[in-house]
Order: C-alpha cells, then structure tokens, then sequence
C-alpha cells in the first residue's frame, strides 16, 4: 500500500520538510485557507511529488477526522508533519489556544489513531515555550494527559490567567512539548514515533509579521545578539526533521528539539538575558 505524509499547515517550514521527505509518497496537504494548501500541492506537485490539498481547521475535530479520513484513503500514513500555526501579532488569545494548543493536542490524537507501524512524526513548536519559567509537576502532567476536549476548561488556561498574546503562545508551546512526550507513549505502542522541534527565529512570512509587529526590535535583537547571529532558515529545521523521522533517529521519540541559534541560552545566560 502506497505511504502517505500528512502536511498540515502549508508554509515554508513544512514545505521543507515535505520536499525533504515526501518523495515518494502521497503528500495530502491541509491548512484552514484551501488556497494555500492548493499553492503548496502546486509547488510539490511541479517540483515532481505527488500532493493533494484540502481545506483543514485544525481548531475542529469534526474537520481533524475529516482530513485524516481522506489521508487513510490514499494509503497508510508514514510520515506526519504538522506546520499549522499562529503567532502572537497574527491572532487574538482564543485563537492562540484554540489552534496552537488545543488543535495541536487533538491533532496528535487523531493521526495516532492511524500512524502506521514505523511511522514517524514531527509538531513545529517554537522557542517560546522554553522561556516560560517552570509551571510545575502537577500543571505539566495536565497540559501532558489531559483529554484534548478537555484542554482549555484548565484554570491556568483561563483568559483572567493569562497576560497577552505572547504568554498565550508561551503556554501553548508549553503544552505541545508536553502533549508530545505524552502522546509518544501511545504512539509506541503503535511502533510510531513523534517528537516535536522548536524553532527560533525562522525567515518565514510569519517571521516577518512578527518582526513588523510591536515585537519586532525585541525579535532583531534576539537574533543579532545570539550565538549564531543571524536567524534561520526553513530548510535547516527540515535537516532537524529529517534525522527525527529517518531510520538514523529510530531511538528519539517523546522529546523536543530546540533549533534557535543559541537564542535561549543566550536570554537565560548572556546578553539576551532580561534586565532585573
């Protein structure tokens, strides 16, 4: 039976990893805007792959089931990539949660229904969620275990407990790199692994809205002053995905990869570190 990468979220990180990674497979690609995920399939499909799109809301399990139903059709799913996404100057604090965080964890649900035995997949979380200060044991196991349906009736996810756009994204992060470790358990018993990576700045459109947004000198800043000195780029978080999914990675499931430039070592232990 042909093999199928599901690609949600139809921007330049996942495309990366799609051209990385896809070749020959089906590669059903889903984002909210059809459009999108239609100029994606174009990419791929001129550049020689094989791709399909569709409408997907990853806010909506309905649509989720939908998604995965069409993908399940076209073959067993090997590989899985979600790339979908909002950031801080692009979306409101419910539209954070709902997508980011709550659609993340029931996507991670629904294609662990289906992930083929040596499957393998990758959620694109962010550097944001490593800057949080430590939630502790008790909210991290609620973030991790907690019924995706469930998520946002947590009191730490209430809107009186939560700061701005920023600290919405910080938790949603958060909660993505503790819903992988814990999906990765029942995706092992599938004989699938999933991890996530967490990039830092990227030049991607969303990049550039947020560097056009009011935290756009604070983002300059984070990259000129990093150990890298300078930001990333699509194609090296595609090399970071490509070891996590290849036969090379087969012992790395249930963690996360932090793929900043050294940004965060430098916000906690040099010159990005906050002024006390």
């Amino acid at each position: 039976m042909n093999d199928v990468m599901i690609l949600t979220g139809a921007g330049q990180i996942g495309l990366a990893i799609a051209r990385r990674m896809g070749y020959g497979a089906t590669i059903v690609v889903g984002d909210k805007r059809l459009e999108n995920a239609q100029a994606a399939a174009r990419t791929l499909n001129e550049a020689g792959f094989a791709a399909e799109a569709f409408e997907t809301d990853i806010s909506s399990r309905d649509s989720v089931r939908d998604f995965v139903g069409e993908a399940s059709e076209r073959g067993e799913v090997a590989m899985f990539v979600n790339a979908a996404g909002v950031s801080p100057s692009q979306a409101p604090v419910e539209a954070i949660l709902a997508v980011d965080l709550y659609g993340t964890a029931m996507l991670l649900e629904e294609v662990g229904k289906v992930v083929k035995r040596g499957g393998a997949g990758v959620t694109i979380s962010s550097q944001s969620g490593h800057r949080m200060p430590a939630l502790g044991a008790e909210v991290d196991e609620l973030l991790a275990t907690t019924p995706a349906d469930e998520l946002l009736d947590l009191d730490i996810l209430q809107p009186e407990n939560i700061v701005d756009t920023l600290h919405a994204y910080q938790l949603a992060k958060r909660c993505n790199e503790k819903r992988v470790m814990a999906e990765a358990v029942k995706w092992g018993m599938r004989g699938a692994r999933l991890n996530s990576i967490s990039p830092g700045i990227i030049v991607t459109p969303l990049a550039l809205d947020e560097l056009a947004g009011p935290r756009g000198d604070f983002y300059r800043t984070m990259f000129a002053r990093c150990p890298a000195g300078r930001a990333g780029t699509a194609d090296e978080v595609a090399n970071v995905a490509e070891l996590l999914m290849r036969p090379q990675g087969a012992f790395i499931t249930g963690t996360d990869v932090l793929v900043d430039g050294g940004a965060t070592a430098s916000y906690f232990y040099g010159p990005l570190r906050p002024q006390s």
